[in-house]
């Protein structure tokens, strides 16, 4: 099974809507690098049921970005932040421009 890397950031934002078991085995498998054998030992559960807990999971993960869009919605806000940090980075009032800089950064720390 080759691991998809976007279903770690969907682990990120979603992983709270999964049951435990689907939660757990997705970060075992995605964040914790485990292989289907060492998860299946730590769950006290197959190898076959490892599967069934990504597999499921990721359809919910999937199923949940697409109706509620926030990795979209996230990406696009920080694609805008960097967008006006490029322009900011062209004012050549040096006061001004390190007001907006800080102003930008407070923005993205809250994101």
């Amino acid at each position: 099974m080759a691991k998809d890397l976007s279903v770690v950031l969907l682990l990120d934002f979603y992983g709270g809507l999964l049951t435990d078991k689907q939660a757990f085995a997705l970060d075992y498998y995605y964040n914790q690098d485990l292989s289907l054998s060492e998860i299946a030992d730590d769950m006290g559960i197959s190898r076959q049921g490892v599967m069934a807990f990504l597999k499921q999971g990721e359809k919910h993960l999937r199923s949940f970005e697409e109706k509620l869009g926030l990795i979209s919605r996230f990406e696009k806000i920080n694609s805008g932040l960097r967008d006006m940090a490029k322009v900011v980075s062209d004012i050549d009032d040096s006061g001004t421009k390190a007001k907006l800089i800080e102003m930008l950064n407070d923005i993205s720390d809250c994101i």
